[in-house]
């Protein structure tokens, strides 16, 4: 059967099409990592980790960068005791997007708005929980879970990955409303300063500490928790 002129140049046209979205598709999936794509660039972000040294990061409180944490294969990655780090700058309204991977039994937390009148980042900042949920204890309770806020909020649960696989997580904070996001999808939502915001302090490890995620502003801090764990692709832009 003959193939009309027609049928011809529309089955060429798709191929074409097909053909450049592969093509598209390979050069995204060979985006070096700690690096940023023209379109990141011109929408915003800059990057938080080169992935060769640890410019823009020192230990909490301190003015040095704990030698407990290392450049490792291109990852920001807590090798021995170290304490918590955190930015140099700090940031309000922002996105914050990273990757993480986590030992076998793994705990650690991405906590922001950190401010440094306190004994520890904890004690101010909320935090986006990292966990190996199978391996870990905290894992049996959603609300301190992967991607939780640790022990305020719960996240939509499943899309974790196993320990010693990479995550791919944001956090999203424009005025009091923040949004994490795991492995593509939207987890939970919740409002800072709120009324509902300081009723869960108050039931909860926060209860004497009625300041607790009251900032507007403040470092993003990396948790050591006494486990090993990797960072890269730490990304921000700023939404104020």
């Amino acid at each position: 059967m003959k193939t009309s002129p027609v049928a011809f140049l529309l089955g060429l046209t798709i191929a074409l099409a097909c053909a450049a979205g592969c093509a598209s598709a390979r050069r995204e999936e060979q985006v070096p990592s700690n690096t940023l794509t023209e379109r990141e660039r011109a929408d915003g972000w800059r990057l938080l980790f080169d992935g060769r040294t640890t410019k823009g990061w020192r230990g909490y409180r301190r003015a040095e960068m704990p030698s407990g944490w290392q450049v490792v294969d291109g990852a920001l990655t807590r090798v021995a005791e170290g304490g918590d780090i955190v930015t140099e700058g700090e940031f309000g309204e922002f996105e914050l997007a990273f990757e993480w991977r986590i030992s076998p039994g793994g705990n650690s937390g991405v906590m922001f708005h950190v401010t440094e009148d306190h004994e520890a980042p904890w004690e101010t900042g909320p935090e986006y929980q990292i966990l190996d949920d199978a391996g870990h204890q905290d894992g049996l309770d959603p609300l301190t879970s992967a991607a939780s806020n640790y022990a305020m909020h719960v996240p939509v649960k499943g899309p974790a990955r196993p320990a010693g696989e990479w995550n791919q997580s944001w956090i999203r904070v424009l005025g009091a409303h923040v949004e994490h996001g795991l492995n593509g999808t939207q987890v939970l939502e919740y409002d800072l300063w709120s009324p509902d915001w300081k009723e869960r302090v108050r039931a909860s490890k926060w209860k004497d500490r009625s300041d607790y995620g009251m900032r507007e502003a403040g470092r993003i801090a990396l948790q050591d928790h006494g486990d090993r764990v990797a960072y890269r692709n730490i990304k921000v832009r700023i939404l104020d």
